[in-house]
Order: structure tokens, then sequence, then C-alpha cells
């Protein structure tokens, strides 16, 4: 397992009932999480929760608070800083379980400073930050404008230097191809696809029928020299194994590495570990 063990600033609680207790800087918040499917290890400190996210029976879900809180705060990892808030789809705008493979990819990155990497389907920027401020030169794309706007200021925020990052709004496959087209390269490359999802233009995502296609087109744009490859699957049903053979059948053969796949998971103080989806890593040979 790739566990994210090095939090000072998040910590999950408690989990039970198909919920988890989490706590982001002094902010504590109780969200759905499908995968827990057992009872509270302890019950009692659920009352601690200063807002609970409840699904609807028609879709969605909303936020009931226990008390006022600020409309976004930060929390902390190693030097990096990130804006949170509770958002309409329950997240908070940062999947905290990533900090393994932040530490794994700025590891990597700082032997080779200057290094430029791809980050798709970014987000708010979590792993950008990371690896700007280990010295990559970050390429940053994701279909929303909002989570783009996000990561500019968790960049700004970390203090990261603002020219060795690209922020790009467009379809990750479209970006990918053109890049193909205009002989760009990048010693990185990260994807957090999700299961679906809709492109600025309207375009259909499912992640069962696009990833190893798109997988393979990322392959054209690693360097002569590459360091990465990394797959982030949150969906259900997705073992290590698929994400180990993607790699093994899109990059491998013309890259020589190493690929491990994992699940990804965070400590849970009351004792056990969440499971967090499943991350593969390729790393190139000779590399560290």
């Amino acid at each position: 397992m790739f566990i994210a063990d090095a939090w000072r600033d998040f910590e999950v609680l408690d989990t039970g009932d198909g919920m988890k207790l989490e706590r982001w800087g002094d902010v504590i918040l109780a969200r759905p999480d499908p995968q827990v499917i057992w009872p509270k290890a302890r019950p009692d400190s659920w009352g601690l929760a200063d807002a609970v996210y409840t699904r609807s029976g028609e879709g969605g879900g909303s936020w009931a608070f226990g008390r006022k809180l600020p409309e976004r705060w930060h929390i902390s990892y190693r030097n990096l800083k990130f804006y949170v808030r509770p958002t309409g789809f329950k997240h908070t705008g940062l999947f905290p379980e990533q900090a393994a493979n932040w530490d794994w990819m700025a590891g990597l990155v700082k032997k080779r400073p200057g290094a430029r990497v791809l980050n798709l389907f970014a987000y708010t920027g979590g792993a950008t930050v990371s690896l700007m401020m280990a010295g990559a030169e970050v390429t940053h794309v994701d279909a929303a404008r909002g989570m783009v706007q996000w990561a500019r200021e968790n960049r700004d925020l970390s203090g990261a230097p603002e020219h060795l990052s690209r922020f790009i709004i467009e379809d990750a496959k479209a970006f990918v191809q053109r890049e193909i087209r205009r002989g760009k390269r990048y010693d990185g490359i990260l994807m957090d696809p999700p299961s679906y999802g809709r492109g600025p233009n309207g375009e259909i995502w499912k992640l069962e029928n696009e990833l190893f296609s798109l997988a393979q087109l990322c392959a054209q744009l690693l360097s002569e020299q590459p360091l990465f490859f990394l797959i982030n699957g949150y969906t259900t049903g997705f073992q290590p194994a698929v994400l180990h053979n993607v790699l093994l059948q899109a990059v491998s053969p013309a890259h020589p590495g190493t690929i491990t796949a994992k699940e990804l998971c965070l400590p849970v103080s009351s004792g056990g570990i969440l499971p967090a989806g499943a991350s593969g890593r390729w790393q190139a040979k000779g590399v560290t």
C-alpha cells in the first residue's frame, strides 16, 4: 500500500457506518465514504463534527453546519499550503491521500531540477504545487475554469515561482493530441482522471473507454530521458493491477522501467486504514 502518513494538519479521526470523520486544520468534517462498511470505532467522537455532509435520495447532498465556518481556510503539508473549503459535492478541494504520490514525484524531480511535467485532470493543483516547489516546470491541465483558478491560488499561497507553471483550461485528450503535433516532450506525466466527466466543449469522458488510449497518447510525449508516469484511479472496482497493466502495455514497450501499483490509503487514528483509490507508478530504468 501507498500510505500518506506524514500529515500534521490533516487527520482521519474515525470511520464507520459509511462515513469518515476528518480533521482539516482545526475544522472537523464528517463525509460519506461508500467503502466504509464497518461500524464506528469511537461513536462518541462524532459529536465533534463542525459540519456533516448528508447524501440526498435524489442524488447529490448538502452540508449541515454545527458552527459558522470561514469561507475557506488553508492547511499545510511539509512546505506546501492549500486552500480548502466544503463544496457542494462533499469534497474540500484536496485529496490528502495523494501526499504519498507528491513525495515520490518530488523526490525524483529534485534530482533533476527544471524537469518538465504534465499534470492532466489536475484539479486544484496539489501535485502541481508540490512539483513546482521541488523545482519542476509544470503544465497544469483541467477542463474546469474554477478548479484552475483554485490551483493558481494554491500556487501563490505556497509561494511557488510563477514562471514554473502553465495553466491550461482544456479537455485533456485534445491537449495531449495537440502537444504531440507540436513535438512537445515531458520528463514526467501524471493523470488523475474521473470515472465520468465532460470537457469544456461537452466532450464525454468514461474512464473504462478512454484511459488506455489516453495513456498510449501520453507515452508519446515522454522525453528521451523520462522520470515517471503516474496514473491514479478512484473508480470502484478498478484494482491496482488494472493500472499496472495499462502502464505495462502503454508505456513500457518504448520506455524500460519499473512499475509499482498499489492501493492508496490513509491511516485512521482510531485504528485501521482508509482505502482511497489506487495508484500505478512507472519509474524509468536507472532512476532512483
